[in-house]
């Protein structure tokens, strides 16, 4: 009789051990996108009309940076370098964005200021205001020899009567045959803002027929207006003006800056 009964399996009974896990995968994401927006944010927050983008993309590579370097710590990320860059630069655009965003906040503000100014403040007060040199109301819409024009910021503009001029040796605008005259200027800045005066235009037009006068530069007078007058101070400037020899008056423009409107004096010579 043969044998038929089988032997029992070897692994009967025995203990199985599974394959050992697969290893985690790298999360290198936070990391590596904190470093892409603390570039853009960085460059961008430099552009004034796009601060605010860039400060709020600092923000989020600041947030996802120190997130990236808590995953580098744990294990689960190789980037840490990348990481902390990432959350420097992003600091570094909200830095920029605030600095950028005040300026160009200032920067609007003086814009406006500088609008207001020009529909509100620089025309000539009521001719009732016009004073002349003893204070008293001046009605004439031209004003003559020491009268004063105030306009609307307080700034004041004042023409002397004109005397005789000599011009120096190497004078430019005077021509032989002609008569030369001086006239002073003074500009008073009773106003709250320093005032520019490098701006100020003076033009003349002498005689019955309003002929160009032509402006005379020496040592002596041409220099012009070219400081700025502070809140309560005035400053005074000699021009002098080449007149035709039968020319019985002098017609001076005074214009205080490109904002302001032109007052005229009708002297007599």
């Amino acid at each position: 009789m043969s044998q038929s009964a089988q032997q029992p399996e070897a692994s009967h009974g025995a203990l199985t051990y599974g394959a050992p896990g697969a290893p985690a995968p790298v999360r290198n994401g936070l990391g590596t996108a904190a470093l892409v927006l603390g570039i853009i944010g960085t460059v961008t927050g430099f552009i004034p009309l796009l601060f605010w983008l860039g400060g709020l993309l600092g923000l989020l590579a600041l947030v996802l940076g120190l997130l990236g370097r808590g995953r580098a710590k744990r294990g689960e990320a190789t980037n840490k370098g990348a990481a902390t860059a990432g959350a420097i630069l992003g600091l570094i655009a909200m830095i920029v964005g605030v600095v950028i965003g005040v300026a160009t906040v200032k920067a609007v503000d003086d814009a406006v200021d500088d609008l207001n100014r020009t529909t509100e403040n620089t025309a000539p007060k009521d001719p009732s205001d016009k004073k002349d040199g003893d204070g008293k109301n001046a009605e004439a819409e031209v004003l003559t020899a020491g009268e004063s024009i105030v306009y609307d910021d307080d700034l004041t503009v004042t023409v002397s009567a004109p005397k005789p001029f000599t011009p120096g040796e190497f004078a430019v605008g005077h021509t032989k045959g002609n008569k030369a005259h001086q006239v002073t200027i003074t500009i008073e800045n009773a106003g709250k803002k320093k005032f520019d005066s490098t701006l100020v235009t003076v033009t003349a037009r002498a005689g019955k027929d309003g002929v160009s006068a032509e402006q005379i530069f020496d040592d002596k007078a041409g220099q012009g207006f070219d400081s700025t007058i502070l809140p309560g101070k005035k400053a005074t400037v000699t021009y002098a003006f080449d007149t035709p020899a039968d020319a019985k008056n002098l017609t001076v423009e005074v214009v205080p800056d490109v904002w302001y409107d032109a007052s005229q004096w009708d002297l007599a010579l």
